[in-house]
């Protein structure tokens, strides 16, 4: 029986697999590289389908009452003067802040950690999976579960390199810390110069705030680990912009060790499963920052997991099987970002000016509320 199952990553996706693992009696134990669960990052959306998921683990409660309640979005030009304003507040869904969410699904997941480790190889056979890590002796699993993100060790280990998956979008991202004043409370105000945003986040229940940058780019070449590389990239991009506050958000973003920098990327495979290696969140479909969706794919696409290794304990290929086809049609729905890139960075000014005009329209309400119905899961939860 593959009951013996380690998860690589303590995030969205990975806490919530071994909660629903260990409620169907198996036995996870969760390796993470960092030395403790990670605090701060942006608000991500729980909705839909993802809903139903946290209702049934016990944390819906919990995940309103720390709900970041964030109203919409408001562009604003050079003098900070709002140019249009996009509400994007949907009934029965909230808005949390990354670092809660993880805070409240690892109080919901009684298992095994290992903090400040990670697996540096995998060597599987018939019988089972020999993993070896970088701070502890090897060990053996039943199954392997890949939720370390894009950047996937565990993807990389078993399916091959990073550039057979990854889909580069023509932008980079990077958000951190920033001054409360500068942006208007339960709002995130963004300006735009063509092919670039700066924006501030500012939630409604948490003091602090946080800068958003998002630039249109070719690829560029740097270490995804390369924290000194990526406040030049940020610094390169956005350095000349002296309009709006853009200088002092820049300024604190350079300054806060919490900066977070990356490609606006998607993942892209067609199958999430090797032999007894299996992979969940973005390290299997990351659809992008862009899409609004990362934490509804994963606490949904964790579930489905569990539910599928639960109803065939001892056929993980037919589990692996029916995981992908129960998730994959929701991933591609999701994965159709153009719409929300165009929003947030016109790459004109004439692009902008046309964004802000259409924003103004009733009519933005109501397509964000067909888009939404559009792209809701249309296979039901089991389990």
């Amino acid at each position: 029986m593959d009951e013996r199952i380690l998860i690589s990553g303590a995030s969205i996706a990975g806490l919530t697999l071994a909660h629903w693992l260990t409620r169907y009696g198996f036995r996870p134990t969760v390796v993470e590289r960092a030395s403790g669960p990670r605090a701060g990052g942006n608000g991500v959306d729980v909705r839909d389908l993802a809903v139903d998921v946290a209702e049934r683990m016990g944390i819906w409660p919990a995940v309103q009452a720390v709900a970041a309640d964030v109203h919409g979005m408001k562009f604003v030009d050079s003098r900070g003067r709002t140019t249009a304003r996009v509400d994007v507040r949907t009934p029965g869904a909230a808005e949390i802040m990354r670092g809660d969410l993880v805070a409240l699904l690892k109080e919901n997941a009684d298992v095994e950690y290992r903090f400040g480790d990670s697996i540096h190889d995998l060597q599987q056979d018939e019988n089972g999976v020999t993993v070896s890590f970088g701070n502890a002796a090897p060990h053996r699993f039943d199954l392997v579960i890949g939720a370390d993100g894009l950047h996937s060790d565990v993807r990389r280990l078993a399916f091959g390199p990073a550039e057979r998956f990854l889909r580069f979008k023509d932008h980079y991202f990077a958000f951190a810390d920033a001054d409360p004043e500068l942006g208007e409370n339960r709002w995130v105000t963004m300006h735009n110069t063509p092919g670039r945003m700066a924006g501030v986040y500012r939630s409604g229940n948490h003091a602090q705030a946080k800068a958003y940058f998002m630039f249109r780019s070719p690829s560029l070449a740097y270490d995804h680990r390369d924290t000194g590389r990526h406040r030049q990239l940020l610094r390169d991009a956005f350095g000349d912009d002296t309009s709006w506050c853009v200088p002092e958000l820049l300024a604190s973003a350079l300054d806060d060790p919490g900066l977070y920098f990356d490609a606006l990327s998607q993942v892209h495979m067609p199958t999430w499963s090797a032999g007894r290696v299996a992979l969940v969140g973005d390290a299997a479909w990351c659809a992008s920052p862009a899409s609004g969706a990362g934490a509804e794919l994963a606490l949904v696409g964790a579930h489905r997991l569990a539910t599928a290794l639960a109803a065939h304990r001892d056929d993980h290929t037919t589990a692996f099987r029916r995981y992908h086809a129960e998730h994959h049609p929701l991933v591609q729905k999701k994965q159709q970002i153009g719409l929300n890139v165009r929003l947030m960075v016109p790459k004109t000014a004439a692009g902008r000016r046309a964004r802000d005009t259409i924003a103004r329209l009733p009519l933005i309400r109501a397509a964000s509320a067909a888009e939404r119905l559009l792209q809701q899961g249309t296979r039901p939860l089991r389990g």
